[in-house]
């Protein structure tokens, strides 16, 4: 009965996260994407079980949440080889970070790709 419960308190607390999630200081500065726009709402995707549209979100968060995960374990438990396995770990996800958003900055990608109206859509049809 206890796990029902917590696995009901998470179930709510995921449908009502969207509301919690931390504006970007940079993209309100700037008014363009950091290199870590869309992370937030990738990890609460990946935790509802949506991997495409996670990925679609923002490619490098299971990179990211892998890099973690494996060096905390590395960490804890081969301590004098964890330093080569993380930093190697490190540069892989920092150069998948950094293409991800050259591609995110120099492409049109889902946000803008989605305005485009085809003919046959609802939208079109209430305009017209």
């Amino acid at each position: 009965m206890y796990l029902l419960t917590v696995l009901f308190a998470f179930s709510a607390l995921l449908e009502n996260a969207n509301r919690f999630l931390l504006p970007c200081p940079f993209k309100y500065l700037t008014g363009y994407d950091c290199p870590g726009c869309g992370f937030q709402r990738s990890v609460l995707a990946l935790l509802n079980g949506n991997f495409h549209e996670s990925f679609q979100l923002y490619p490098p968060a299971i990179p990211i949440l892998v890099t973690i995960a494996v060096s905390i374990a590395v960490n804890k438990w081969l301590p004098s080889r964890s330093k080569p396995v993380i930093n190697t770990l490190f540069i892989i996800t920092g150069s998948i970070i950094l293409i991800s958003y050259g591609i995110k900055i120099f492409t049109p990608h889902l946000h803008t790709a989605s305005l485009i109206l085809l003919p046959s859509t609802s939208v079109t049809k209430l305009l017209s």
